[in-house]
């Protein structure tokens, strides 16, 4: 019965590459990394579009099963997803979760803030662009509820005025 609540990935990201090396792991050598399968999610950053590619700036986070990124935990680092063509940055806005499988094919020094790093820059060749979890709000329950009357009064009667219809 638990199997059926787990969830597949989408079928742009269901391939998972034979050795998905981790971000830190090609980031410590980008250059030898360059044409290394990866499957790698999590949060866009920034999105520029070029004149025929959109580069988008995504922070990583650890995949779930399904593909998803679970940005409950810390990020290693961060890594430019590159699409071919435009992207619209409207729908790709900050915050939202993306799961990209591609071929690292490069690397490009950028500043965050004032510190240079240095970006794997990932060619896309699926992605999957995942809604934004709503925040779950655990019911509240009252363990000393009021005795039975206390509502016959207040739905008969009406609140804050205490008098019957008929008076």
């Amino acid at each position: 019965m638990l199997a059926a609540c787990a969830s597949k990935p989408p079928a742009s990201i269901a391939r998972v590459p034979p050795n998905d090396p981790g971000l830190t792991w090609v980031r410590a050598d980008i250059d030898r990394n360059i044409g290394t399968e990866v499957r790698w999610g999590g949060v866009i950053g920034k999105v520029d579009n070029k004149a025929d590619a959109t580069w988008i700036e995504i922070v990583r986070y650890p995949l779930r099963d399904n593909g998803r990124p679970n940005t409950a935990g810390l990020s290693d680092g961060r890594f430019i997803a590159s699409f071919a063509g435009f992207k619209d940055p409207v729908v790709y806005k900050s915050g939202r979760p993306l799961t990209v499988l591609g071929v690292v094919e490069g690397k490009v020094n950028r500043a965050i803030g004032e510190f240079e790093y240095a970006f794997p820059v990932v060619r896309v060749e699926g992605a999957h662009l995942w809604q934004v979890e709503a925040a779950y709000r655990a019911p509240v329950y009252d363990p000393f509820p009021p005795p039975w009357w206390y509502y016959d009064f207040h739905f008969r009667y009406g609140w804050p005025y205490h008098r019957h219809p008929r008076w």
